[in-house]
């Protein structure tokens, strides 16, 4: 008799929709419509065929009040409504559907108070060389769901609104949307430069090579945003046939923003005939075009300029440069960890809040050496716990076999947060072998 007096959580789940279906069926008041709506939403996804159903209700306040409480309940069984609901012919649905796709991948993509996504820059150097202004990007070894992506392609071509296309754009950049690449150079004709600005965004994340000639000639654009948005995406896709259009900007360009851009570019195309605009740049008072030339000396990869780098890098006082002219140090040779050395300054630098997105992109490259790489396993064990976490990061996206046992070490450090960083940045590294 007893248990018979509690009903199990799924039969009150199950009486708790049936009460609230026939309100949503039959009140015609849209006030009590929603609050029955939200109501729903809290119960589950036991709820969601009941909220799917209002998907194509002749009302978008009930269709948006619907698509909100999908994305609430937040599991699994959403992504297919809310794929559909990308689909819907008002913007602001196209939007929320696209976060709580969005959501489910990266969770707090969608806050307490709305979509986040807010732009972000490390110190003052332009951390999209590496990464992106947004820096939001889900794990490498997160599988997106193919027509997910399919879906979010269509809308960067062909939104309700051009936000809502910018929107999509920038959810293919955090889901690394290969398959849309397509879609994301045919919605840069669109003239938004909204739109624009969030397609290249996204290319830069999702680094399909394929991607960077069919954008030169963004590197010319009237819009400065625009314009230095492709010139850091030509960088990043390595877009040699780019290289003649980069020189004529770093010329002619007025703003030494644009400049910065396109000199920081030109040092990931390097070219040993650029190394006297390297040598040149390395002496300007703008600490963005020093550091720009510090990279340019770094990738050209010739030991005998290793003795200039040191002498600039000991004589350096900026933060952004002599993080530069630390990486070209190490990049020429001086990959010992002593502790006033080049390598130590970078590892160093992961502890800084403002910095660590400089130093970090540095490192990894630098790592894809197994000399440099074999150096850093050495300096895991006595590193502090950000060093910890953001060394494994490194060495998941540059590893090979031998990395493993360094992982797997992170992965069961006493410290938690060293520990469920250490686990990703594992499953990370066996996602690439």
């Amino acid at each position: 008799m007893l248990r018979s007096a509690y009903m199990p959580s799924f039969r009150i789940l199950s009486a708790f929709i049936l009460l609230i279906v026939p309100v949503l069926a039959q009140t015609e008041d849209p006030k009590q419509r929603i609050k029955a709506i939200r109501e729903l939403g809290r119960s589950g996804s036991g709820a969601i065929p009941q909220l799917e159903a209002n998907l194509n209700d002749p009302s978008p306040a009930i269709r948006l009040e619907s698509v909100k409480a999908i994305v609430e309940i937040g599991t699994a069984a959403s992504l297919p409504p809310l794929t559909a609901a990308t689909h819907d012919n008002d913007p602001d649905i196209q939007i929320r559907a696209v976060a709580g796709l969005v959501n489910f991948y990266s969770p707090g993509y969608v806050g307490p108070t709305g979509i986040t996504g807010s732009v972000k820059r490390a110190g003052t150097a332009l951390r999209s060389k590496f990464t992106d202004t947004n820096d939001r990007v889900i794990e490498p070894y997160i599988q997106v769901r193919p027509e997910i992506i399919d879906a979010l392609g269509k809308l960067v071509r062909g939104g309700a609104s051009m936000e809502s296309r910018a929107n999509a754009a920038r959810a293919l950049g955090v889901l690394r949307g290969r398959a849309a690449v397509d879609d994301l150079v045919a919605a840069l004709r669109s003239k938004s430069t909204q739109v624009m600005h969030e397609c290249l965004v996204a290319l830069e994340k999702i680094r399909d090579e394929s991607a960077g000639p069919k954008i030169i000639y963004l590197s010319h654009d009237l819009d400065e945003g625009v314009q230095v948005a492709a010139i850091e995406a030509l960088g990043l896709l390595r877009t040699r046939e780019a290289i003649p259009d980069l020189t004529d900007v770093l010329n002619h360009a007025k703003s030494a923003k644009v400049r910065r851009a396109a000199l920081s570019a030109l040092a990931m195309l390097p070219d040993p005939a650029n190394r006297d605009v390297y040598a040149r740049y390395l002496e300007d008072k703008d600490d963005g075009l020093r550091a720009a030339a510090a990279e340019g000396f770094a990738r050209l990869k010739n030991a005998a300029e290793l003795p200039l780098i040191e002498k600039n890098f000991n004589a350096e006082s900026k933060m952004n440069p002599r993080l530069s002219l630390a990486f070209a140090a190490v990049a020429l040779g001086r990959n010992d960890l002593g502790e006033l050395s080049p390598l130590r300054y970078l590892v160093n630098t992961l502890n800084s809040n403002a910095y660590r997105g400089v130093a970090q992109p540095f490192l990894t490259e630098l790592a894809r050496d197994p000399g440099v790489r074999r150096t850093l396993y050495t300096s895991v064990n006595g590193a502090t716990r950000d060093e910890k976490i953001y060394l494994g990061q490194v060495l998941a996206a540059t590893g090979d076999q031998d990395t493993v046992k360094y992982l797997d070490a992170l992965a069961h450090d006493p410290d938690s947060a060293v520990a469920q960083e250490g686990l990703k940045s594992l499953k990370n590294l066996k996602a690439r072998l």
